[in-house]
Formats: structure tokens, sequence, C-alpha cells
């Protein structure tokens, strides 16, 4: 009889949280050959990346994937059966109906998937249990860089995808569909942000650059902050707004494999969140993270703890540079002179791009890790 894994995911930032649930969904489904069941309590921000999702209804299937629409009467069901793994995305709260479910099941495995951080504590933490009320034990997993953590999601054929795109003409093609015609000499650039300040800065280092900077925009609060250098109302999709060498041209939504292939297809990343942070890495390409921002800023121990791990191999000078630039766009900080020393180190960052990707792609990855502590569990 086939495993089953029930996945509980909260829509808190529209896209991140879904976007790695669903990413792990299908992986589980697909290449772990498990029956998998995908609560999710925002269909609509769901659609926006996957555009098969139906909004209306409670009930459907998607690339092997139940999805069941997670809202307040879903309890109701008499029929609801509790699956054999059950995740609890990102901390999301089980409805107590369902943890009612799993104490009467003889045997649950019970997984609160941790947002991924580089903080060494995490790996401390990592696959410790804690006992719950009713004798339930609930695991801590956790995704990470190194061996003593959960891994990244990253499908098997995704790199072998990334690589067969990166040839020019297969390239050349996707661009064409997204509306984009990007000239040899430009530098190709996406950019996909929280609300962020130092964008229009940034803007302005990249208009006075030697070259021609082709700034792809996704959906996102940095619409307005880019209208407003423009001095316009607001940008429209496919559009080109130019100002000296930096030219911005907006996106309609993208579902999940095209913004991979956003990704591999740009020069350089400027990502968000988890799930297009992790995406970033596997494009293989120089990057930059705007961390999801939290009030007490413990963001930032966790971008510095990442910035350790990622510049390891890196010059003193160009990991001041990388460090300098981060900190300068999570903080609201003046791009222009950071953006301009990091970007003289184009060609070393590309190739520490290439390096980083090929020395994470030698660990397991998250799904695999989640289905081996299973087999590990029984």
């Amino acid at each position: 009889m086939r495993v089953t894994w029930d996945i509980f995911c909260r829509v808190v930032d529209n896209f991140g949280d879904i976007g790695v649930s669903w990413r792990l969904a299908r992986q589980l489904s697909q290449e772990h050959g498990f029956v998998v069941r995908l609560w999710v309590d925002n269909l609509q921000a769901f659609q926006r990346i996957c555009p098969a999702v139906v909004t209306q209804t409670d009930w459907q299937t998607i690339d092997g994937v139940q999805i069941a629409y997670w809202h307040d009467d879903f309890a109701m069901s008499t029929d609801l059966l509790c699956a054999d793994v059950v995740i609890e995305a990102f901390a999301c709260q089980l409805p107590e109906h369902y943890i009612a479910l799993m104490r009467s099941k003889q045997k649950v495995l019970w997984l609160n998937l941790e947002y991924l951080t580089a903080e060494p504590w995490a790996a401390e933490c990592h696959t410790l249990p804690s006992l719950q009320a009713g004798g339930l034990q609930k695991y801590f997993f956790f995704p990470g860089f190194t061996e003593q953590t959960g891994g990244l999601l990253r499908e098997a054929t995704l790199l072998s995808q990334r690589d067969a795109l990166v040839t020019t003409e297969k390239r050349a093609e996707f661009l064409a569909r997204m509306g984009v015609q990007v000239q040899a000499t430009e530098r190709l650039i996406s950019l996909f942000t929280y609300a962020n300040a130092s964008v229009q800065s940034w803007l302005e280092a990249l208009s006075t650059d030697t070259r021609v900077n082709h700034l792809l925009v996704l959906q996102g609060p940095s619409l307005v902050l880019l209208a407003d250098y423009f001095r316009l109302p607001d940008l429209q999709v496919g559009q080109i707004y130019q100002c000296g060498n930096v030219k911005v041209q907006v996106l309609p939504y993208i579902q999940q494999e095209d913004f991979d292939r956003l990704l591999w297809s740009c020069d350089f990343n400027c990502v968000r969140g988890e799930d297009s942070f992790v995406r970033a890495q596997w494009a293989a390409k120089p990057f930059i993270w705007h961390i999801y921002p939290q009030h007490d800023e413990a963001h930032l121990d966790k971008l510095s703890a990442f910035i350790s791990l990622y510049n390891n191999d890196l010059d003193d000078y160009i990991k001041t540079n990388i460090e300098d630039s981060w900190h300068a766009w999570n903080t609201s900080g003046d791009m222009r002179r950071v953006w301009q020393e990091l970007i003289k180190h184009e060609e070393i960052l590309k190739k520490h791009a290439v390096d980083w990707c090929e020395q994470q792609r030698k660990l397991a990855d998250l799904a695999t890790k989640l289905a081996c502590f299973y087999q590990d569990w029984l």
C-alpha cells in the first residue's frame, strides 16, 4: 500500500510558502511515488504560479497531487483520513480536528518543515522531536546547505533542464515567448523583491553603467518604486522604459517552471524570500538576495550567516563587496557605490555561482532527505 503524505500550507507572502510547498508536493509524488495531498488556504495566490488551479473548488488534482482548499469548514468531512506523514509547512499550525485524527491513527510521522537558514543552530535542531499533547511527537526538519541539515529542494532533472536551455537558441526562444528581445551586448537582470527603498539608487547605478542593463521585473511592490523613478503613475506590462543605460520591462505573472527558465536566462538575478532564493542558486548565476524582513531585524543575522557560508572560498576583497552590497540591499542603503564595486568582479562572481551550485548538488535534496527520514523513523 502506497504511503500517504499531507502537506499543510498557509500563504503568508503570496508566493514563497506555496512555492516551496507545491514544489515539494510534486517531487514527493512524481519522484518518490508517494500519494500526496496539499492543503492550501489561498487558491488565488496559488493560481498565480500554477494557472491550472481552479479557485472555486474544494478538491482537485494537478500533476498527480491532490489539492485541498484549506478553510474553516473542511473539518466537516466525516470520511477524512489522516496521512502516514504530515508536514506542517513553516509552523502553520494544524487544525485541531486533524490533530485528533492523528491521535487516533496507530502510527503517524508529524514534521514541522522550518524556514531555510544557514545559522549554525539549525543543524543542531534538525530532526529533534518535540512531545505534543496526546502523546504525539513532532519533529523539526530544517532545510539547509550542509550534510547536517535537510538539504534544498532540487528536482532530479532540474539542472539538466537548465543546461539544455542555456544554449543560445533555446534561451532566445524562451525570452521571445516572454516578449523579451535582448541584445548580445546587454546584461539581462531579473528583479523580484519585497518593498525595497534601495531600488532607486540601484537604478541610478545601472543607468550610468558602461553596459546597457535590461531589467526584467516580476510583479510585486517594486513596481511602485520603478514607476516613481520614471515619474510615471504606473508601468505597463511588456513596454520598455529607458533612462541612460538601464532598460526596464515588466513581465506578466509567470508560472513556476517559467520562473526557473527566467533565472537561467538572465546574467544576474535579484531574488527574495526562500523559494526564489534557492532557485537562483540552482541557476548558477550571480545573484543578490532580499531576505524576508522581520521587525526585530533577526533576518539580518540570517543574511549574515548565509553570506559567510557562501563567501567562504572567495578573496577577502570580493567577500567585502558582496557583504556591503547585500547589506545595503536589505537595509535601504545606497546601492550606487557598492553595485559599481561589485559588478567590477562579474566574471569572478559568475565562476563562483557555478562552483557553489556544484557544491550544493553533491548533497542530497530536501525531498530525498524527507523520504529517508521517514524510512528510518519506521
